[in-house]
């Protein structure tokens, strides 16, 4: 499972806001049109071989309403998963990376700046930090044999990694145990040897064995089916950064000078009670994010110690706000951030780019607009270069209004094993994925 925008969040122009269109007017039909230019524009009608035989939406089955919403394999008993690991070429062998080990999780750091993601441009590569992977990966109730390593027999060097830890996933009114996938890595010397597919069939098999039939996962490619495909947006915060290192451009009615003038913030947030989150919030910002993600038709549903792991502050990793009443000090609102930054490959000035990407919201008394400025403003305030989101759940109502500029990236999002009879408009999925 391939993960992650194939560019990086890179944009290559600040665009011109009042042209930009990002409407979606009927969502099936335009999935169905990107299948087909896909199909048209392969000229060995190569074929999914891996994904063609596995339970995941087809690309001949679109439009076919025939074929039931949900489980698309019933669940084996346990007994007759298969017990052993798939077999590696003979050089290789499998390893359980143990995230709490900071040696480990310096390995599998290593290798992801290495060797993770990079623009289609080769100008910048995902560059998670340590922090942030043993944040990602270490979540409530996670199972460590579900950190999936590859190393060389002879020299026992980590050269692929793909990772899987469980959520309770809402599909419409049913909730299901699901794993989630991400950072499917190998080796750059490694890519003709074919190991992605193997890892995918092993960390699947790990997951069968506690009894879970479902995945989700992103990629910044298109692989059967998709059940939504979201669009990058990035918001400039450091203008000349980001044009000195090439990520934007200057347009040609648009000087330095003009462009640090367009994207200034005020100096400090405007909302009444705005406030970081602390450890006594977490039972009222759980029953304020349940309330909220119950509107969309795809969204985890957690709980107590997964809001505590996933949205209590962490330096460098997540930054969570909030709403406080200052009459009734009731919690109304929340906003949040991941920090995810890019090494920037090929400047003499700068080696990283700081970026942050919006996490999950909640707006009921503070509007949403006015929400996400007072997170621009502290995003600012903490140095960063770049605010990134994509136009899943209502984003699409202020990034426009917010200055943030269509990326040239896609985010392709993806089940295992669960069929959507209709793909979901960007809108419906209450979902982000680190």
């Amino acid at each position: 499972m391939t993960d992650k925008d194939s560019s990086a969040g890179s944009t290559k122009e600040v665009p011109d806001q009042s042209s930009e269109e990002n409407a979606v007017s009927n969502y099936k039909t335009s999935l169905e049109h990107l299948v087909q230019q896909f199909q048209n524009s392969n000229p060995y009608e190569m074929k999914h071989k891996f994904w063609e035989t596995q339970p995941v939406g087809q690309f001949k089955d679109l439009g076919n309403s025939s074929l039931p919403e949900g489980p698309i394999e019933l669940p084996t008993p346990l007994s007759e998963v298969k017990q052993e690991p798939y077999n590696l070429p003979s050089l290789y062998e499998w390893t359980t990376c143990d995230m709490g080990s900071d040696e480990i999780c310096n390995e599998v750091y290593i290798l992801l700046t290495n060797n993770y993601v990079e623009d289609d441009d080769n100008m910048f590569r995902f560059n998670y930090s340590k922090e942030f992977l043993q944040w990602a990966l270490r979540s409530p109730g996670h199972f460590g044999s579900w950190h999936v390593g590859v190393r060389v027999k002879a020299s026992k060097k980590l050269v692929a990694f793909i990772s899987g830890i469980p959520v309770n996933m809402r599909v419409r009114d049913q909730v299901l145990k699901m794993a989630e996938i991400n950072f499917l890595c190998v080796h750059k010397k490694l890519r003709s040897k074919r190991l992605a597919p193997v890892m995918i069939k092993e960390v699947t098999r790990r997951i069968h064995l506690e009894n879970i039939w479902q995945a989700a996962f992103t990629a910044g490619v298109l692989l059967p089916t998709p059940i939504t495909t979201a669009q990058y947006w990035h918001r400039t915060l450091n203008p000349k950064k980001l044009i000195d290192v090439g990520f934007s451009r200057l347009s040609e009615r648009m000087t330095m000078s003009r462009a640090i003038k367009l994207y200034k913030l005020p100096n400090s947030t405007t909302t009444p009670g705005f406030r970081k989150m602390e450890l006594r919030d977490v039972p009222a910002v759980t029953k304020l994010l349940k309330n909220y993600l119950s509107r969309f038709v795809v969204a985890p549903e957690f709980d107590d110690s997964e809001v505590e792991h996933w949205l209590l502050p962490r330096e460098n990793v997540v930054d969570s706000y909030l709403v406080e009443s200052p009459v009734t000090h009731e919690i109304t609102d929340l906003c949040s951030f991941y920090t995810l930054p890019s090494s920037i490959l090929h400047s003499q000035e700068y080696s990283t780019l700081k970026a942050a990407y919006s996490f999950y919201y909640v707006a009921t008394s503070t509007p949403l607009l006015q929400l996400m400025n007072d997170a621009l403003i502290i995003a600012k305030q903490k140095d960063f270069d770049v605010f990134n989101a994509l136009d899943v759940m209502e984003n699409e109502s202020f990034l426009k209004e917010l200055k943030f500029g269509q990326g040239d990236g896609q985010l392709y999002y993806y089940f295992y094993n669960y069929r959507l009879q209709n793909a979901l408009k960007p809108s419906e999925l209450g979902l982000v994925l680190l």
